[in-house]
């Protein structure tokens, strides 16, 4: 029903939903209480979102902090992604490395992303909408991140379209973290 793959990053999992196709197309289901019960995962998610973007446009590296973080299920519905993680928690073997995935509609992969990674990607198709299933809803005043090129990602492109705002986080090295890998 659904495969989970391990990433290089503890609790960070790729999963890949079966896909069913004909001449019409194709039929995807990305959740199935069952399957993420049987394999560990997170199946209480507080709200849904997405966003669309455009090619060059990178978002992140973001997050909630305690007590507001949360578990994050991203999948892209149209278009393909560079997506990556980076590991924030503290004692984790992986604290401060990175993954990355391609996310795509014809793939039809999600990342399942654990408290305490941060989470940001790279639209690299002419527009991509990706799909957020979070276990909290939104806090403002718990939402930040690190700033995008502060950690070795081969991003690939080096004059990317962002936010004011993504433009204002710390880097890596100058983040506090308050998770910590248990």
């Amino acid at each position: 029903m659904i495969e989970v793959r391990s990433t290089r990053i503890p609790g960070c999992f790729e999963l890949q939903p079966r896909i069913v196709g004909d001449q019409r197309g194709h039929f995807v289901k990305v959740f199935n209480h069952s399957a993420f019960v049987t394999n560990g995962l997170e199946t209480a998610f507080a709200e849904e979102y997405y966003s669309v973007s455009h090619r060059g446009v990178i978002r992140g590296l973001h997050f909630q902090i305690p007590p507001k973080d949360h578990v994050k299920m991203v999948y892209c519905v149209a278009g393909q992604v560079l997506d990556v993680v980076v590991d924030l928690r503290r004692r984790s073997p992986t604290y401060g490395q990175f993954d990355l995935m391609e996310l795509s509609a014809m793939k039809a992969n999600c990342i399942y992303i654990p408290k305490g990674l941060a989470h940001g990607f790279c639209v690299i198709s002419e527009t991509a909408t990706l799909i957020y299933k979070v276990s909290t809803v939104y806090a403002p005043e718990h939402d930040t991140g690190i700033h995008w090129n502060s950690v070795a990602i081969p991003w690939p492109l080096s004059n990317p379209i962002l936010s004011a705002r993504d433009c204002t986080f710390p880097a890596l090295a100058e983040f506090d973290s308050p998770f910590s890998y248990d």
